[in-house]
Order: structure tokens, then C-alpha cells, then sequence
């Protein structure tokens, strides 16, 4: 069986760990194949693997971000001005991209993801580079995620605003998009299960994969909230979903 494991209310509010989490990983590492897939696009892999290891979970080489798959759609050589953070400026350099700061150079690409410093001077410059004839690409469409104090303002939020006054349309690398889709059914082949707390995002991208969708209610997403798509099983958290499997 492969799993694959949102982070953001499912292993974790903001830093603070969701009961049970680490020991139903645990459980899962040791007897089936596992990948972290996460939407937040800011940290470089081995800071999302050190928080992992901070929360009592070893992911080495297991945790896929929308900030790879962002990179995914970048050709070696392309130009890249980048309205995110270092984890998206790695993903960007990985593929043999050229991360540049100017809008009135020549960019190739715009890619768009959670920034917490984004400003109109930010916004003025994505948009210039894309009005100059770059494509947008946006790291993923969450327009929220959790933090133990409430809802804050995600990575979707930023790609709608640069879009819009773009005045064009972003292809989506991370979930549901299909270069995230095709970067873990590479890693894990073509059956497997999804476990999130968004049906749009966690729930599409399962659809997309062909996977399993198992909701999980200790993120974003309520019982009797709308479930589209629909999940093949709801769980209170990753612990007792992952009770139910024995």
C-alpha cells in the first residue's frame, strides 16, 4: 500500500503537532511506502524534512513540495522571477533554471507561492514581467491554510491577486495539478491512498492520481462541510484512520 500524507492539518497546525500523528506514521513507514506531499511552497526540502524530525518523523528523501512541482515546469536555461521563497528558488535551480530579481530583464516564467512579506511592489513586479510576455505558474490554489489561531491567508490567495492584475490564468503545479500528480505516481506507481483535509485540493488530486481520498477532520475541512469530491472515508485524524486499517 502507498500512502501519501498532507502536512497542514494533518500532521500539524502551524507548529503545533496533531495528536497521534507521529505514531500513525511510524506504524505506516514500517509496513507500507510513504510520501509527504505538501502544498506550501516557502521551505527548502531539508527544512521541511527537519521539522518532520522535530515532530518525531524521519522523511529523508520522502517529502515532495509544490515548489518541485513548480520546478517541474521549468525548462533548463528559462529565466525565472519567483514571488515565493527559497524553497521555490531551489526547485528552480534543481532544473537548471536562472532565478532572476528585475522584472525588466527578460523572464520566461513567473512562479507564484506563499510569501508573507507580498506587497504591491511584489505584485507590480510579477505582473510586469507578465504583461512582457512570461508565464505564470502558481505553486498551488489554497486559498487558506490552518494555523492554531485560525484560518490565514495561503499561497492561492497571492497566485489570484498576481493573476488577476496579470490579467491571465496560472497553470497549478501543486495539488491537484498535474505536475505533482506526476511526480508522486512516478515515486509510488498507480494505486495508493490520499490522506487530507481539503476535498478541492487533497481531494482532487486523489481523484487525479486514480488513489483512494481519506478525509481527515483535524484540518480546514468540517464533517458536515461540502465534500467535493467526495471522500471514500472520513476520519477524525490520521491516528484513527489509521487504527481502522489494523
Amino acid at each position: 500500500m502507498a500512502w501519501v500524507l498532507d502536512l497542514d492539518g494533518v500532521i500539524w497546525i502551524g507548529d503545533e503537532p496533531i495528536p497521534g500523528a507521529a505514531a500513525a506514521v511510524a506504524e505506516l513507514q514500517r509496513r507500507d511506502e510513504v510520501v509527504f506531499v505538501t502544498n506550501m511552497s516557502r521551505l527548502v526540502l531539508a527544512d521541511q524534512e527537519a521539522k518532520l524530525a522535530r515532530h518525531g518523523i524521519e522523511a529523508t528523501g520522502q517529502v515532495v513540495t509544490s515548489a518541485t512541482a513548480a520546478g517541474r515546469l521549468v525548462v533548463a536555461g528559462e529565466r525565472v522571477l519567483v514571488v515565493g521563497g527559497p524553497g521555490i528558488n531551489e526547485a528552480v535551480e534543481a532544473r537548471g533554471g536562472v532565478v532572476v530579481t528585475d522584472p525588466r530583464d527578460h523572464v520566461d516564467a513567473v512562479i507564484v507561492g506563499f510569501d508573507p512579506g507580498f506587497d504591491f511592489a511584489i505584485l507590480r513586479d510579477a505582473t510586469t514581467a507578465i504583461h512582457a510576455g512570461a508565464r505564470l505558474i502558481g505553486t498551488n490554489h489554497d486559498p487558506t491554510y490552518p494555523m492554531p489561531d485560525g484560518l490565514w491567508p495561503g499561497g492561492g490567495a497571492i497566485v489570484a491577486a498576481v493573476a488577476v492584475a496579470g490579467g491571465v490564468n496560472p497553470v497549478i503545479a501543486g495539488k491537484p495539478g498535474g505536475a505533482v500528480v506526476d511526480e508522486v505516481r512516478e515515486r509510488l506507481g498507480p494505486h495508493g491512498i490520499v490522506v487530507g483535509d481539503r476535498p478541492d485540493t487533497d481531494g482532487a488530486f486523489a481523484r487525479a492520481l486514480g488513489y483512494d481520498f481519506a478525509l481527515v477532520l483535524s484540518g480546514v475541512t468540517g464533517r458536515n462541510d461540502v465534500h467535493d469530491p467526495a471522500p471514500d472515508t472520513i476520519s477524525e485524524s490520521l491516528a484513527v484512520l489509521v487504527a481502522s486499517f489494523g
